[in-house]
């Protein structure tokens, strides 16, 4: 009859408060998180109640995504912003917010200052992507529509980086980093996404502005380079990532844009540039637009050199 119950209990399925509850599981949070473990650990067992569907995701993923967040001590809560488990396909992803990069460049103690903000069409006048200089009008409020965001940096060194997306372009990488962004269900309804949120579409846009900005001129701690290889990634019990929602992530460089970059690299003048832009795809030109930037930054100073 044991024998009977403990076969029984051993073919029961995993739930999230179960797993949660678990002693190893309490003891893993408090290895990272000490006294703010078990705080931590009643906000993720009540998100996951308060959504259908990550309650229904495999149960160890939302706790692997759980740990990722605690390892970078940063809160899961859909109303700060800095960390979201997200549900899809079954499984629970990690994924960042704006605030959460943020957070953790300051901590870095390199950044004198960070921010990103949407523009509206009443501050907005023109962006000069060559000079990577916007002329806006942040003394006024936002009014109108949000057509587009920008993300600054300063480091202490006094170097400082500034980009600009149009919304347009936003929705441009939505629509090819994210299999659900604009797509229905069968039932004609948006499917489950942060993307197709209108209330958290600002939200994603920020975020993808400052983790372009911070990993490719930002100094990048330990921590950033966890948060970017995480982000939007079900995380695997082995630690690997697995990008259920799109497996060409912005993070990773397909052999295209790496072609595309090594021949780049041997062009040597703004003549031969222009006729390579005109030459790619507009798909490719998003990957690689903040490279071709620089590249025509550094002819035209080889010009002005030469001169």
């Amino acid at each position: 009859m044991t024998n009977q119950v403990t076969t029984q209990q051993q073919n029961k399925p995993i739930t999230v408060k179960g797993l949660f509850n678990a002693e190893s599981t309490k003891k893993r949070f408090e290895e990272l998180l000490g006294k703010k473990a078990q705080g931590f650990i009643s906000s993720v067992i009540q998100i996951t109640n308060n959504n259908k569907l990550l309650a229904n995701a495999n149960p160890t993923t939302i706790l692997n995504s759980a740990v990722m967040a605690a390892a970078l001590d940063l809160p899961i809560n859909q109303n700060l912003g800095f960390a979201w488990i997200i549900p899809f396909k079954g499984e629970a992803q990690f994924q960042m917010g704006w605030k959460g990069y943020i957070q953790l460049a300051i901590r870095t103690g390199q950044y004198k200052s960070i921010n990103v903000i949407e523009v509206y069409e009443n501050q907005y006048k023109k962006w000069n992507a060559l000079t990577e200089e916007l002329d806006a009008d942040f003394d006024i409020d936002g009014a109108g529509e949000v057509i587009g965001y920008v993300a600054y940096f300063k480091l202490i060194t006094g170097f400082e980086k500034t980009i600009y997306w149009s919304k347009d372009k936003v929705k441009k990488h939505a629509s090819k980093y994210s299999q659900t962004y604009g797509k229905k269900t069968s039932q004609g309804k948006l499917m489950h996404s942060p993307w197709n949120d209108a209330d958290q579409f600002d939200e994603m846009a920020k975020k993808t502005l400052v983790k372009q900005l911070i990993s490719k001129w930002g100094i990048m701690s330990i921590e950033l380079n966890k948060a970017v290889e995480s982000d939007q990634a079900v995380i695997e019990d082995d630690g690997n990532y697995k990008y259920v929602d799109n497996e060409t992530v912005d993070i990773q460089v397909n052999e295209e844009v790496s072609r595309a970059l090594e021949f780049m690299n041997n062009i040597n003048t703004a003549e031969d540039l222009k006729s390579f832009k005109e030459s790619i795809s507009q798909d490719l030109f998003v990957q690689i637009e903040s490279d071709i930037t620089e590249k025509e930054n550094q002819l035209l100073f080889n010009q002005a050199t030469a001169e």
